[in-house]
């Protein structure tokens, strides 16, 4: 696939911007602040309908106007395709396909698809468990653009539930704070001891609130049983890839190993298998065994939502022990794996998007990069300067100077 043309208007720093792509590479020079990060980013909105930056609509809006609009032209194997997402800062966004009204987004997604690197990436590997869950899940979704539906309904369920739990352990306080008040009249009445055998203590849980959070414990198990299985499912296919990259960067001297680590307690072989009711049944046990800790701290402990994924280098754990050059290799491996998963499945070579990330590579893993891309790869890249990319590179790559939302050829 390759991106023809890209149209913005109101978009970030962007008032009225084209840009037609001429050659496989392109370089966004410019410096920081002046808005080549966000060309990318309408790139990527194209393509997952997410920002990796924010998640209001109204951010990614022009000094607050009311629209802002991202038109493209995209070359595919089947033909010319036209896409066109609108942007409302107080209503839902439009898409259009061809010039035709989308009522779905599915029907959006996995048009377009993307491979975005940039410095953030970077801190995948020692970063919280949401950014390497935010990572697969933007990779699940261009493979799977189903799988956006999928994670939309968990994430629905889970607001129910935890907003059950909020209330139930809100009206617990109240009735035991009342029941503690009217201990305390009595004893001021009656100093003399009592039998409290029946006094007022409230309930742990009224029935009413128990068989509504049991209807909301199925939905959950059944929804995040397919989240866990389509994450782990993906990870299977990219982890020999990512494994081959890594050593092909480092030299055959370091075994890299990817594994998702769920929150339930459910045996890998169990994912492996596709046994979703096993998945699920596995899911409703652990709800169980944490419901008290649930009721106490009003929130969902059990899912998808929990879970994180290792990396082990020869063994031992990248988060804890890995060096700055040996995280820059091992995210790397994993981007390039994506590349090549994402052709495989897809059919086409994916766009790159590499946001000012070669400065934060040496030499050595600069040039792995490079020559991967070759013509391979439409790219698109920001940078800060040239003096990282070799002359001859240069002579194939069309170069667009970048200056508070304007763009015009270097």
């Amino acid at each position: 696939m390759y991106l023809k043309t890209l149209h913005l208007r109101q978009f970030r720093n962007y008032y009225d911007q084209k840009v037609a792509f001429d050659a496989p590479k392109t370089i966004l020079l410019g410096n920081n602040a002046q808005g080549k990060s966000n060309l990318l980013e309408a790139v990527e909105l194209l393509s997952t309908l997410k920002s990796h930056r924010v998640s209001r609509d109204r951010d990614l809006i022009l000094d607050s106007k009311p629209i802002a609009q991202i038109d493209a032209t995209l070359e595919r194997q089947t033909g010319a395709i036209d896409l066109a997402l609108t942007l409302r800062s107080g209503a839902r966004r439009s898409l259009k396909l061809n010039g035709e009204p989308l009522r779905r987004h599915l029907d959006f997604l996995s048009v377009l698809n993307v491979v975005q690197f940039s410095c953030l990436d970077l801190d995948l590997v020692r970063g919280g468990p949401e950014g390497r869950r935010n990572w697969i899940d933007r990779l699940v979704i261009q493979l799977e653009p189903i799988y956006a539906h999928i994670l939309h309904q968990y994430n629905q369920i889970l607001r129910q539930r935890n907003a059950l739990l909020k209330r139930s352990r809100a009206v617990r306080k109240a009735e035991f704070s009342e029941s503690l008040d009217t201990m305390r009249f009595l004893e001021a009445e009656n100093p003399e001891p009592e039998n409290t055998e029946d006094s007022p203590i409230p309930n742990s849980q009224s029935p009413n609130s128990s068989s509504e959070l049991a209807l909301w414990d199925a939905q959950l198990a059944t929804a995040g049983a397919r989240v866990i299985r389509r994450r782990d499912r993906v990870l299977e296919r990219l982890m020999p890839l990512a494994r081959n990259w890594h050593g092909s960067i480092s030299g055959s001297t370091e075994i890299l190993d990817v594994k998702y680590d769920a929150n339930i307690e459910v045996s890998s072989e169990l994912i492996g298998q596709d046994n979703l009711e096993g998945v699920r049944q596995a899911f409703l046990e652990k709800i169980q065994k944490r419901a008290i800790a649930e009721q106490f701290q009003g929130t969902t402990l059990v899912g998808p939502h929990r879970d994180d994924i290792t990396f082990t280098i020869n063994n031992t754990p990248a988060r804890q022990y890995a060096s700055q050059g040996q995280q820059r290799t091992l995210v790397l491996a994993l981007k390039l794996a994506e590349l090549q998963l994402i052709e495989e499945v897809v059919g086409e070579a994916p766009l790159l998007l590499l946001d000012d990330v070669l400065a934060e590579l040496d030499l050595s893993r600069q040039n792995q990069l490079l020559e991967t891309i070759q013509e391979r790869f439409q790219t698109l890249i920001t940078t800060t300067h040239l003096g990282a990319f070799d002359s001859q590179w240069l002579r194939q790559t069309q170069i667009l100077s970048v200056v508070s939302g304007k763009i015009n050829q270097f």
